[in-house]
């Protein structure tokens, strides 16, 4: 669940007194280029702010395979938790690799694998939401999404 000081997470813990806040749109950012890392394939980064009440962003991405699924979340938890110190607050469905979902506080991470990100369709809940565009960022990636 997002916390109350979630949106002020330390990215510098060499020094407190030196450490540098990191907001959820940056957070979020920071977890989309770790994804990239990864290879996973149509990332988005949706502003829910005012929208629901449990977090401020929610990314939704995909992979080829159970196997890249997993590999993803990995990535982007030791990424963010190493380089960022910025640690995963809950982990789900990881075991089985067709959707697995990140708590990171102010932002919520979901990655299907591609088969299964068709039939949830997450994106059409915020149609209306605003996109956060970020350096990097794929069209399509040759994905065949139904």
């Amino acid at each position: 669940m997002k916390q109350a000081n979630s949106a002020q997470r330390k990215i510098d813990s060499s020094s407190p007194s030196t450490s540098v806040p990191i907001s959820g749109r940056e957070l979020a950012v920071k977890i989309a280029e770790a994804a990239l890392e990864k290879k996973a394939g149509r990332i988005e980064i949706i502003d829910v702010r005012g929208k629901v009440d449990y977090t401020d962003y929610i990314l939704v991405m995909s992979g080829r395979s159970d196997r890249q699924v997993a590999a993803i979340a990995r990535g982007i938890e030791e990424d963010l938790k190493h380089k960022h110190t910025t640690p995963c607050s809950g982990v789900e469905g990881l075991p089985q690799g067709s959707w697995v979902l990140l708590d990171f506080g102010d932002v919520v991470v979901h990655i299907f694998h591609q088969d299964t990100r068709g039939y949830y369709d997450l994106e059409a809940l915020w149609l209306d939401a605003d996109r956060v565009e970020f350096e990097g960022q794929q069209v399509d990636d040759g994905f065949a999404f139904p």
